[in-house]
């Protein structure tokens, strides 16, 4: 299930990101749309190969390298270098699904299992109207659309759209994630599971021998079910 990171951007680092994506190159969306998602995707993306993208994703690479929640829900293995859209003027995403894997842009040819999408919103949401992250649940479609520096993850499996932007501009980087884990039930089982750990840490005493052994179980279960 899809979830909320808060504050993964401090506020001086949206600023900063916002004043390198101001300044960078902006090329038509499609061009890096699959056979399927050209046909809906009408955005526009930082140059993925220019100065200000490389800054920019630096600053997203070690945003998500201190915050704890997102190496517990997603057990990274590889991260595919963030990118950035911009939506203004009626531009929409589509429904449409994110490819299954992905080819890292880089020299080596190395493929990404996209197992987890994210999306991390740099605009806040009384800067735009609509520009709604649309995702399709079982119950549903869930509308989301967060404070600047917050971010929202979820399977790559689910089908999601970006509801047209009819006022001002909604920015936002991108990315997906290739976890340790690769099978999703068993990645939620080990996020309850340290979830429940780090309370339980929170009401007990210093080496309480059931966190020592339910921190054992957690590395136990991480050690059985992930590919390195």
């Amino acid at each position: 299930m899809p979830v909320h990171m808060q504050a993964v951007l401090e506020p001086s680092e949206i600023a900063e990101c916002r004043a390198l994506l101001e300044a960078g190159p902006w090329k038509d969306g499609r061009d890096t749309a699959g056979v399927q998602a050209v046909h809906v995707k009408k955005n526009r993306q930082l140059d993925m190969h220019s100065d200000e993208a490389q800054a920019a994703r630096a600053i997203v690479f070690r945003a998500l390298g201190r915050h704890l929640l997102f190496r517990s829900v997603a057990l990274p293995r590889l991260i595919y270098p963030p990118m950035f859209n911009r939506y203004e003027g009626g531009m929409t995403y589509g429904a449409h699904v994110d490819n299954s894997v992905q080819t890292l842009p880089d020299d080596t040819g190395r493929m990404l299992r996209a197992d987890l999408s994210a999306t991390l919103f740099l605009t806040e949401p009384d800067a735009y109207d609509g520009g709604e992250l649309e995702l399709e649940t079982r119950s549903g479609a869930e509308l989301i659309k967060l404070s600047a520096g917050d971010m929202i993850v979820y399977p790559t499996t689910m089908i999601h759209a970006v509801a047209p932007v009819t006022r001002g501009v909604r920015l936002a980087s991108f990315f997906w994630i290739q976890s340790l884990v690769p099978d999703a039930a068993n990645r939620t089982l080990l996020f309850d599971l340290d979830r429940a750990i780090i309370d339980l840490h929170t009401r007990t005493q210093a080496g309480d021998p059931a966190v020592l052994a339910l921190t054992n179980t957690y590395h136990n279960l991480l050690r059985k079910w992930c590919l390195t």
